[in-house]
């Protein structure tokens, strides 16, 4: 069974989620919807990161680095596209 601490701070996560789920939808830009596409993947290692240490896998710990570099990846994507190189 998990810790309730663990639990607490995962539905917190899980809130914060679904509150860019609406920022997606009434989002006036492409730069709003952006940032709440990269708080789903800082809530995605979030996660990752209360599961593996709630059951003590150090693989899931590794999965979360993974998507933090990636979502930062795709931000600087999401500038260089956006802005342009010149700007």
């Amino acid at each position: 069974m998990m810790d309730p601490v663990l639990m607490g701070l995962g539905a917190v996560i899980v809130m914060t989620a679904f509150l860019g789920i609406l920022r997606i939808q009434r989002g006036p830009s492409g730069a709003d919807r952006m940032l709440a596409a990269m708080l789903f993947g800082t809530a995605g290692v979030a996660l990752a990161l209360i599961l593996a240490e709630a059951a003590g896998a150090g693989g899931a710990r590794d999965a979360a680095l993974v998507f933090a570099l990636l979502g930062a990846i795709t931000a600087v994507a999401f500038v260089k596209r956006a802005w342009g190189a010149g700007d």
